[in-house]
């Protein structure tokens, strides 16, 4: 099972429309999901819905009522791009125990640099409270979840000329200092996609 999260500037359906998910599940045989998230970044909102247990626990929970989906967590997968590269690393890393690896595509990794871009969505996120050192901040995550028992397995692509590229500069190595098994792919010259 994947579970496949949109961008900030897009919704649900920007995969089916953009993509050849589709075809792709046809030829590995796999369910994919793709809820939509808003403008959460994927978290639960102090002034909207509870975007992080509804992505992370209830979409899972009803899709595997409804399906004949693997309860296993090394079957189960979360990825997306920009704020659902940063939604699926959040989950991944709040959340070891439920997925096998998680991918993160141009993603919003340093969300502390985010914030200051979508400060408007941030408030009403936190209310206005800083996120260092909460189960939204990414680098807090890797460090606390170090020693989880199943750690899933990480992949992070980003564009050398991409407008969140510094964030991955400093993502990268804290990965590794603390333990996490990833795959880092930078495309050179390539924007934010």
């Amino acid at each position: 099972t994947l579970v496949l999260l949109h961008g900030l500037s897009d919704n649900s359906r920007i995969w089916a429309r953009r993509t050849s998910i589709d075809r792709y599940a046809t030829e590995k045989g796999i369910a994919v999901i793709m809820p939509s998230g808003d403008r959460s970044f994927y978290t639960n909102m102090r002034y909207g819905d509870n975007f992080a247990d509804f992505i992370g626990k209830e979409v899972l929970a009803v899709a595997r009522e409804y399906l004949p989906l693997s309860q296993k967590r090394e079957d189960t997968f979360i990825t997306g791009n920009s704020m659902g590269g940063y939604g699926a690393m959040k989950l991944a890393l709040n959340q070891p125990e439920r997925f096998g690896a998680a991918a993160s595509f141009s993603g919003a990794v340093d969300i502390a640099s985010t914030r200051q871009r979508h400060n408007h969505n941030w408030k009403r996120i936190t209310g206005g409270k800083s996120i260092k050192g909460t189960d939204c901040d990414l680098f807090h995550m890797l460090k606390e979840n170090a020693g989880a028992a199943h750690k899933p397995r990480l992949y992070v692509s980003c564009g050398t000329a991409d407008f969140l590229y510094h964030q991955h500069q400093k993502f990268i190595p804290a990965l590794k200092e603390y333990g996490w098994d990833v795959t880092h792919y930078e495309k050179p010259d390539a924007v934010h996609e």
